[in-house]
């Protein structure tokens, strides 16, 4: 089984495995990635471990893991071996990593889907921290204000604050994937990135769609016709010619 079968196949059950799914988005487009060397590698990261303190300071500072400002983009920042092997990542992937290293020490921790900015709460506390900014502790009124330096604006919903379930957490990881090599034009990467999205709830024709010009992207026409074709009948009648339009302009490079 390919990454990106063991990963659809993990996400199906009620609560997949964070560490692990994580890992499968850097075998997908590394097939040479050793899943449980890395699992090892958080294992190992836990050990000694007994507070969030200590938590924070075996991530921030003994490794020295940081955000990675100056090349925010770069897909390694989402790449869980990268994250640890470069000590550089984004806002989630630290997050996955801060969140995974502390269950293994019995360190509970959520995700927060804050938009714009992705923090990690300890549960029931209203304590947040942001580990874009070496695991900085943030209070609701000061979560709001960094919601407001990154450009938020009108209402901040408390819903901002509210933890997220793996799959959401997966399914942002992915897409933040999904721009960089779409912008990086590598469509291959990109084929196995939004085939790992579509087997995840609140996937849709966009992400289908892409991937199908990610196929022909590869000279790969008819299987991205194909693809669209293979769209559920139930779909409205607009969709469905528009989807037939695409098929069809796929197909013509092969004549």
């Amino acid at each position: 089984m390919d990454a990106v079968e063991e990963f659809a196949e993990l996400v199906q059950g009620d609560a997949p495995p964070l560490d692990r799914c994580a890992l499968l988005l850097a075998a997908a487009v590394e097939p040479d990635t050793d899943v449980e060397r890395w699992l090892r590698a958080l294992d190992g990261l836990a050990d000694g471990v007994d507070s969030l303190d200590a938590l924070l300071r075996r991530l921030f500072v003994d490794i020295g893991l940081t955000g990675n400002a100056t090349d925010y983009t770069d897909p390694r920042n989402s790449l869980i071996p990268y994250v640890l092997g470069r000590g550089l990542g984004i806002p989630i992937s630290l997050a996955v990593v801060t969140i995974e290293v502390g269950r293994r020490a019995g360190i509970a921790l959520d995700g927060i889907g804050m938009p714009g900015h992705f923090l990690v709460e300890v549960p029931g506390t209203g304590r947040f921290l942001d580990v874009f900014a070496g695991g900085t502790e943030l209070d609701a009124a000061g979560c709001e204000r960094r919601w407001r330096e990154l450009g938020g604006q009108g209402e901040f919903e408390p819903a901002f604050l509210a933890p997220v379930p793996a799959w959401a957490i997966l399914a942002r990881m992915l897409e933040n994937l999904r721009g960089s090599y779409r912008t990086r034009r590598r469509p291959a990467d990109l084929e196995r990135v939004l085939r790992m999205r579509l087997a995840l709830p609140a996937a849709d024709l966009t992400h289908l769609v892409e991937l199908a010009e990610a196929l022909g992207a590869q000279a790969r026409w008819d299987e991205g016709a194909a693809l669209l074709r293979a769209t559920p009948p139930e779909l409205p009648a607009e969709q469905r010619a528009a989807l037939e339009l695409r098929a069809r302009s796929l197909l013509a490079h092969l004549n």
